[in-house]
């Protein structure tokens, strides 16, 4: 993909699917009467130095993983800007690589460990202790994920993998379970500065909205705040859902981050009280007209 210099300026909204937080976006950004179009990446093809688009910048917010990280890096390569950036996506889609960055980034976050065999996993359980959740290292809405109390069920969750054919399957990524109430912490992060969290509670030890879980207002308090921007900046995203669990003695720790953050959930807790498509919306409209100040548009 390359960039057309000689179009007037254009933003692009990625998306294969149009949900309420997209719609949200789009409504928002032409109520800012920043000139936009939704565009399908399953329509797209990445040629070497080939032209694609005229857009001066692309916001994705594509919901397959893999076309909005390939479809970034391409962009990227052709000097459109993305957001979120395509090592943001990158990483937020592999949970080695966020926890490594949390890791750097001195966030705190459970105990981690990639074992790069089902064998090695076996021993590094032990050395975790029970109970420990095993997760697939890129994976959305609490899918695949275990909570092994015992090793009779760490040999059947590990023969499971160890069965399934992508070879990534086979990396098994390993984090202490935090003893924690009913309920983890989504906090939504634009342009560095948090915007709202919610609570999701669940009587199933995740709670994941895709898992059924309910959702309700949280204080976004100086120490939630703090924890989720520092996670947010950690792996470097512009835009992001950072997930938040806190322990019996209310210490807290960042698990994850999602690059292509769902928030019609959070908003409908705060009942309208929080616009999360229209922060995202000047966050997009404010760097498109940076880039775009003295040129076309």
């Amino acid at each position: 993909m390359s960039a057309v210099t000689d179009a007037p300026a254009r933003l692009a909204v990625l998306a294969s699917r149009v949900r309420a937080e997209e719609k949200g976006i789009l409504d928002a950004l032409e109520q800012r009467r920043i000139p936009v179009e939704q565009v399908d990446p399953r329509r797209l093809s990445a040629g070497v130095g080939a032209p694609v688009g005229p857009w001066s910048l692309v916001l994705n917010r594509e919901i397959s993983a893999t076309r909005a990280r390939y479809a970034a890096v391409s962009l990227e390569a052709a000097g459109t800007p993305v957001i979120n950036s395509a090592a943001a996506i990158g990483t937020c889609g592999d949970k080695w690589l966020t926890s490594l960055a949390l890791q750097r980034a001195g966030v705190a976050t459970p105990r981690t460990v990639l074992a790069l065999t089902p064998e090695a996993a076996a021993e590094a359980i032990e050395r975790l202790g029970y109970p420990v959740v095993v997760k697939p290292l890129s994976s959305s809405w609490g899918r695949r994920v275990s909570l092994v109390r015992d090793p009779d069920a760490a040999q059947a969750v590990l023969e499971h993998c160890a069965a399934l054919p992508a070879p990534q399957a086979h990396l098994i990524y390993l984090q202490e379970f935090i003893d924690k109430p009913d309920r983890d912490i989504r906090v939504v992060v634009v342009g560095g500065e948090p915007v709202a969290a919610a609570y999701r509670r669940s009587a199933h030890w995740r709670t994941n909205v895709a898992q059924g879980a309910g959702t309700q207002p949280c204080p976004l308090d100086d120490r939630l705040a703090k924890l989720a921007v520092a996670t947010a900046e950690a792996v470097g995203a512009d835009i992001a859902g950072v997930d938040v669990v806190e322990d019996r003695d209310g210490a807290m720790y960042a698990l994850e981050v999602n690059a292509g953050v769902e928030f019609a959930g959070l908003q409908a807790a705060h009942q309208g009280r929080v616009d999360v498509a229209g922060v995202i919306a000047d966050l997009v409209a404010r760097r498109f007209r940076d880039l775009t100040k003295g040129g076309a548009g």
